[in-house]
């Protein structure tokens, strides 16, 4: 797993260049951003249970379909599969945003996805709108708690969204 520091420093190395002005000002902006950071995973840490258990709720409630019978989420041991897919995305969001790099997400969560999910007749679309639920879960957590908006929390859950959004065929 990369951390922008590392995918930076990697790249350069990789050509046998000097860090450049763009190489130090991707590096300054991930030092810069680094508080920010840690506060938004520190409280995606503490209220985890909270988020997901509210991002399930909503998804739900929105398509109540997912429960009955027929539902991708009927059954007990779908529901508890659901669940633990929400869990994995918001952990790995969390991740990526400490990163300050998605390339963790592509590494650990989306490749490979979409034919699991085929295989398994999983449909992409209540997938893709339960990561933009947490989306919205986790910034409203972030602005209540901290009194902070931070526009950082939004990239990996974008870049999540576009990704399966993209596969969605």
């Amino acid at each position: 797993m990369k951390d922008a520091i590392t995918s930076i420093i990697n790249q350069y190395d990789l050509t046998g260049k000097y860090l450049d002005s763009n190489a130090v000002n991707e590096l300054n902006k991930y030092f810069l951003t680094a508080l920010k950071r840690l506060e938004v995973v520190e409280i995606i840490n503490s209220q985890s249970s909270k988020i997901i258990k509210e991002a399930a709720s909503r998804l739900y409630e929105e398509q109540p379909e997912l429960l009955r019978p027929g539902g991708n989420s009927y059954t007990t041991r779908r529901y508890a599969a659901c669940l633990r897919d929400v869990e994995y995305y918001l952990r790995y969001a969390s991740y990526a945003l400490m990163a300050g790099n998605v390339n963790v997400l592509n590494e650990r969560v989306l490749d490979g996805l979409r034919d699991t999910y085929n295989s398994l007749s999983v449909p992409i679309a209540p997938t893709i709108r339960s990561i933009k639920i947490l989306e919205e879960i986790v910034n409203s957590e972030v602005i209540q708690i901290s009194k902070k908006d931070y526009d950082i929390i939004n990239e990996p859950f974008e870049f999540m969204i576009q990704s399966l959004g993209e596969q969605d065929t």
